[in-house]
Formats: C-alpha cells, structure tokens, sequence
C-alpha cells in the first residue's frame, strides 16, 4: 500500500505513513493494514518492539481520513461511518493493550486518529515541531480513538479544557498533560530508531531525552481548575463569563466557535470515565455511543462542510445558544444494546 510502510528491520517492527502531501491523513485501509501487522508481530519471536513513525516534516498523522466519512453520510449511508469507527477503535485498544514495547516519534501535528496511533503506545517520542491536540469538537464530534481516557487522567480539569478549547500542545505541554513521554531535538531521531532496530531495546529513548523548552500548561493550572470544575457545559460557561482576565475572555471566544452538543458530551464523557472503572475499553465504548449517533443526530456533517468542504467556517450547530439540554447529552450517550462496541476481529 503506497500510504503506509510496513517491514520488519532488525528487531523492529516498522510502521512508516507515507501520505505525506495529506499529512498522513488515516485511511480505513491504513487502519487495518496497522493491525493486521501489529497481530502478526505479537507472536513473532524475532520482533522485540514496534516502531511507528512516519514521513514529511509537517505531521505524524493529522487525524482521520473524513472526506468519505462525509461522502457517505450525506447520502444518509452511516454504517460506513459506524464500521470505520468500530474498527479504528479496536486498533485503538489493541495498541494500548500491546504486549510488547510500541515506541512512536510524533512530529509536528499529531491530531484526532493521529493521537489514537500514536500516543497509546509505551514511549512516546515529541519534538520541537511537535502539536498534539483532540480538536473533534470544532467539526461537531467528541475527543476519541481513546481520548477521553488521556484526557480524564491528565492533571486536574485540564482534560476538560484540552477536550472543549482543542487547545494544541506542543513538546512541554504533551508530556505533561500525559500524551507523550520523551522530547528529544528531532535532528537525533534517526539514530534513536537505528538503535531501536539493532538493540530491540526501548532504554535507548530515556538515555537520549532531553528536557522540553517550557510549555504553558502547567502555569494555566489553577486557572483551569478553577474555571472547569462544573458538572456541565453550562456551568463552566457561568464560571468563565464571570472571570475578569485574559484567561476567561479567549477561552470563552475559543469555546463560542465549537459545537457546543459535542463539548457538553465530552465533559459528561470524561466525568463517567473518572473513578475505580477508568479503563481503555470502557472509553472507547462510550465515544463509540456519540460517533454512532455523530452523523444521524450530532452535528458531525454541518461541522466538516463548515471547515473541510465549503470552508465558510460559519457551522450552524444545535443549540447555537450553548445551553445544551440534559437530555439531548444523555440521548447521544445512551447504550447502544446490540450495536454496542466489542472489541474481537469481525
């Protein structure tokens, strides 16, 4: 497949995406050509780690591949949607759940399905150009491929801020908020997966990682927790209105811009998560309710005409006014009985 590079080099498995001029956008091809290497490599003695990587200077992958999400959607077809979701998941989990090392060098934009390949993996490698974010509410769908679970262990209510503003992150700010775990200057990443091939051994990244350049997120802290606590949207938009900073004033107008059915799922999302029972396969289950139900009675479709296919940037979202009803989170959340999530190859 000319999107993706797969081989076995040394003692590494190799997994390289090669769409660079769409920045490694992620195909439903790609997705199960990923796990069907991945599950031949489990078993394979002579493989002692998995190394995903991928080509161009621009990004490690931009997101999902949506433009036949959309095709298909409009024409009121939304199992493809739901299919391509349901196995992205289960790759998803299976790299969280990966019984061997999965070692991913993510520069420059790591977003959406990106974050789903490549930071549910053992050592996660940033860079300088690095950029990780969750930006699904700004197209109308919740954080997925598993991150809501990244999002409700990060520190405090950032998961909250992270999953609502789709703030971006850069080295500092990643490894911080638990989405990478070593910053090394990009320039020494071919030798580290040189190393990586020969030795089969991870140890080598702790050995070449450097402290990141200072971040931002850290500092934003205490205003965060104090601004996202709410138990809802609506609560969190009260709080913000009435801060007299800088702090509350941006991040209200970031918050005005996206779907606000999304944000208030995604806060409800990360508050079920939250507790003894947190776990991979519980959040994917739970996204998978909203992305189910994303094109039929969320506002997936209006979101990616706003900003991918007619680029007016002017989406009409429900509840325009952002005072999202209770029932309208819980409708989208509800169990889907017989088309629930399962996680065994089909």
């Amino acid at each position: 497949m000319s999107d993706i590079n797969i081989r076995v080099t040394g003692k590494a498995g190799r997994i390289t995406l090669t769409r660079g001029k769409a920045l490694n956008a992620l195909s439903y091809d790609m997705c199960l050509a990923i796990e069907t290497a991945l599950r031949d490599w489990a078993t394979d003695d002579a493989v002692k780690l998995v190394v995903i990587d991928a080509e161009g200077e621009k990004a490690f992958c931009a997101g999902g591949d949506i433009a036949e999400l959309y095709d298909t959607g409009t024409r009121g077809d939304y199992t493809y949607g739901q299919r391509f979701w349901r196995d992205e998941y289960r790759l998803n989990a299976y790299i969280f759940e990966y019984p061997k090392p999965v070692v991913s060098f993510l520069q420059g934009f790591t977003m959406g399905g990106g974050v789903g390949i490549g930071c549910h993996g053992t050592h996660r490698v940033v860079g300088d150009s690095s950029q990780i974010a969750m930006p699904e509410v700004g197209i109308g769908l919740i954080p997925d491929v598993g991150g809501t679970l990244m999002l409700a262990l990060a520190p405090g209510r950032l998961g909250e801020y992270l999953g609502t503003t789709a703030g971006r992150m850069q080295a500092a700010d990643a490894i911080y908020a638990g989405f990478a775990d070593f910053y090394t200057p990009e320039s020494f990443w071919p030798v580290l997966i040189a190393g990586l091939q020969r030795d089969g051994d991870p140890a080598i990244l702790e050995i070449a990682s450097r402290p990141a350049p200072e971040g931002t997120l850290e500092a934003l802290q205490a205003d965060i927790d104090r601004c996202f606590a709410g138990e809802t949207l609506s609560d969190i938009l009260t709080v913000l209105k009435g801060e007299t900073g800088a702090f509350g004033e941006k991040t209200l107008k970031t918050l005005g811009r996206n779907a606000p059915l999304a944000m208030a799922c995604t806060i409800e999302l990360l508050h079920r998560l939250r507790g003894n029972n947190i776990g991979i396969r519980k959040a994917l289950e739970h996204e998978y309710r909203y992305t189910f139900r994303a094109m039929e009675k969320g506002d997936f479709l209006e979101g990616i005409r706003a900003q991918i296919i007619d680029k007016d940037r002017q989406p009409k979202w429900q509840y325009a006014d952002q005072n999202v009803p209770a029932t309208a989170v819980s409708q989208m959340l509800m169990p889907l009985a017989a088309d629930a999530l399962t996680f065994e190859e089909e």
